[in-house]
């Protein structure tokens, strides 16, 4: 592998709510109204793990301990923290014999064998999306293909993908990157990616690669999850008609971030993240006409409507669903948090809370 980790450390924001009616209702030429993208927020990758936590929680007891955000929003991770999570960078920060939950992103095999070298209770909430990566990345270096690796240097997801075949994996960061990586036989090299790029960025890297590498293979099935897509084709339709876009997720979440940038791509005069409705500010509405909102998939659909309530005092009340796709992915818990302490099966199938488009 050529690339070196870095590890993000986890963002502590804390919050500080406003009172309501802080943004102001001035006048502008137009129709004031918002545009709210669907799907939006919670994907079934998210809902899996956030309820593998609050189920361990449950079944065990506090503390329950998890390493490194169990999925990347603030909001989330501060519910679980009062609820009995423990958040921590490395399994060598868990009491030996204690239950630890893999996040959503996924690990390394090395984190599985440390946490088992520990003696701890593992539950794996990774995302089966994630899983299939990892498992494309086994099968192929096995197979002694090089594995060009689409996706951000030291994110958690990336770090996972590249620890199932380190000797054969090299990260691309960026389209640029794909002009320089180099290759031993360029007829065995096949790209995979981070599952929460932008689509059109890494196709993009993609054709630039097979510019140079003609023979390169493609993975069996796309990547890029379904939730990244749908939420993706949602706010380009969005952007085109908004002046402003406002995506709710946290600066660590890869898909948030992306929806920033598609929406300015496509057509938005300007866009902003935010964590919570209090960031929003009143210079962003001057003389804004129309309002995209949009969420990324680590996002409950709570924080969404509290900007929605912000928007209102400031005169846009009039609200537009823009629906591109219904989803209905469901995913099972963890085998290890189907049954309760009393043997109740829990059978349910999670596919996202409320989050747009039918999940």
């Amino acid at each position: 592998m050529t690339s070196t980790a870095v590890h993000l450390p986890i963002p502590r924001i804390p919050r500080v709510r406003a009172a309501a009616g802080r943004l102001q209702d001035n006048p502008i030429v137009g129709h004031k109204r918002i545009l709210l993208a669907a799907p939006r927020g919670y994907c079934a990758g998210v809902d899996r793990a956030v309820v593998a936590v609050e189920k361990a929680l449950e079944r065990y007891g506090a503390p329950v301990y998890v390493r490194k955000q169990i999925v990347h929003n603030i909001h989330v991770v501060s519910e679980l923290e009062e609820k009995g999570a423990i958040f921590v960078e490395e399994v060598d920060e868990v009491p030996a014999g204690a239950h630890v939950v893999f996040s959503a992103h996924g690990v390394s095999p090395a984190v599985v064998n440390a946490a088992s070298d520990r003696g701890l209770h593992a539950i794996d909430a990774t995302c089966p999306l994630v899983t299939k990566v990892h498992r494309e990345a086994v099968r192929f270096a096995r197979d002694d293909f090089e594995i060009l690796l689409i996706g951000h240097e030291g994110h958690e997801e990336v770090e996972g993908t590249a620890g199932e075949a380190p000797e054969h994996v090299t990260i691309v960061n960026s389209p640029a990157e794909a002009d320089t990586v180099q290759v031993k036989d360029p007829s065995k090299v096949v790209w995979l990616s981070q599952t929460t790029l932008s689509v059109d960025e890494t196709m993009e890297t993609v054709n630039r690669l097979r510019l140079r590498f003609p023979e390169l293979h493609n993975p069996p099935s796309d990547d890029i999850c379904y939730a990244t897509q749908n939420r993706q084709v949602a706010i380009k339709k969005v952007a085109t008609n908004a002046d402003l876009v406002i995506v709710v997720g946290s600066s660590n979440s890869s898909n948030s971030v992306r929806l920033v940038e598609v929406a300015l791509e496509y057509g938005a005069k300007a866009a902003y993240r935010v964590d919570y409705a209090e960031e929003v500010k009143q210079e962003w509405l001057d003389g804004v006409e129309t309002v995209g909102v949009t969420s990324g998939a680590s996002v409950p659909e709570v924080l969404v409507r509290e900007v929605l309530e912000a928007l209102s005092d400031a005169g846009y009340r009039d609200v537009e669903e823009v629906k591109t796709a219904e989803e209905d992915l469901m995913f099972s818990l963890p085998k290890e948090l189907r049954q309760d302490s009393t043997g109740q099966r829990d059978a349910r199938a999670l596919g996202g809370r409320a989050s747009g488009g039918g999940a």
